[in-house]
């Protein structure tokens, strides 16, 4: 089989590539080169954070040791400490990259994420009764967090459905549980003793910190179920960003599409939050940033998933380098800066005369 690249018909930043089968696919070359500048830097912030701590190493020392060189005491810090941390970060901020893609798709809405609809909080409310009312250990906490998220999303998608999930209708929803969600954090605080609020707080403030190839395992398994099958919906997704009766005119099932991509996206969400606490922010400004990077039309489910992983690991570095090695969780961090690009957001959308 040999292929040729032709440019796309009325635009300079797409081609065509055809096979000899008849097989026709279009690639968006600047999205594309944006996509790979991504992944190239997102390894290249791992490698720093493998190399930052008490013991540091340079990049040709991870590198080296990473590849079977390196001393035992090298071989221990990298393989067993710091390397399940880098990879739990990049799985954690590919899941909310794309998470918050497709949400921010359903509901043509720039303010969509997982942080705004509360299903971290979901998560959150799943995790603290395991810990207040079952002393669950960390595997039960995730557990809780998993049936946490699952069960608010399915919850919202309940309320805010009528023939049909609409935008609106679904971030109002969103909102609401959100901040009934939150009620009930700050109630399960109030019933825990102070061991349990203090482990409660530590797990919602989201970190790195201690993450292992336990957390590595199951992650890794949902993102690898969940985010090929995302993908494979990207093309219904961008017409659906026209609007209902364009996406049904062009033969696509609108009400099947959302459910699919709204379900794995919302268990994407709670596998993430499991693994790391509910980072906020992540899953609200990587696929803005995407979008502006790429100057493509349609979700970017893929260049949002690997900005996602870019943002959490350069953050956990950076509090790393600025504050000392485990002395501010990244999720302090990412709320901050995810702070300032909201209010930023919220005054671009203001001056648009979009809200």
């Amino acid at each position: 089989m040999s292929a040729t690249v032709k440019p796309a018909q009325g635009t300079k930043r797409a081609a065509a590539l055809r096979t000899r089968g008849g097989l026709s696919l279009r690639l968006d070359v600047r999205a594309a080169v944006v996509g790979l500048v991504l992944l190239v830097l997102a390894l290249a912030a791992g490698i720093a954070l493998i190399g930052s701590g008490d013991y540091p190493m340079t990049p040709g020392e991870v590198v080296a040791t990473l590849t079977g060189g390196g001393d035992p005491g090298a071989q221990f810090i990298v393989q067993d400490l710091r390397l399940p941390r880098v990879l739990v970060g990049l799985l954690v901020g590919a899941a909310f990259g794309i998470a918050g893609a497709v949400f921010q798709t359903v509901s043509r809405n720039p303010l969509g994420s997982p942080d705004v609809l509360g299903f971290a909080q979901g998560s959150s409310v799943g995790a603290l009764i395991a810990i207040v009312y079952f002393q669950a250990g960390t595997f039960a906490v995730a557990a809780g967090a998993v049936a946490g998220g699952v069960a608010t999303g399915l919850a919202i998608f309940l309320l805010a459905w009528k023939r049909g999930i609409h935008g609106y209708r679904f971030v109002l929803v969103g909102i609401g549980a959100s901040a009934m969600l939150y009620a009930m954090v700050l109630y399960l605080m109030t019933k825990a003793n102070i061991v349990e609020a203090t482990r409660a707080t530590t797990w919602m403030t989201g970190s790195l910190n201690g993450r292992d190839w336990d957390q590595v395992g199951p992650l890794a398994a949902v993102c690898a179920v969940l985010i090929p099958l995302v993908l494979l919906y990207a093309r219904p997704l961008r017409m659906l960003e026209m609007g209902d009766d364009a996406a049904y005119a062009l033969g696509v099932r609108v009400d099947r599409v959302r459910i699919v991509v709204l379900l794995a996206a919302v268990v994407l969400v709670a596998a993430a939050t499991a693994a790391a606490g509910p980072i906020s922010f992540v899953a609200l400004t990587a696929p803005q940033l995407a979008r502006r990077l790429t100057r493509s039309p349609g979700p970017n489910l893929l260049p949002a998933a690997l900005m996602g992983a870019l943002l959490l690991v350069a953050a956990d570095w950076a509090s790393q380098q600025l504050f000392g090695a485990d002395q501010l969780p990244v999720g302090v961090l990412t709320g901050v800066l995810g702070g300032g690009y909201l209010l930023w957001l919220l005054a671009t959308e203001r001056k648009a005369g979009r809200v």
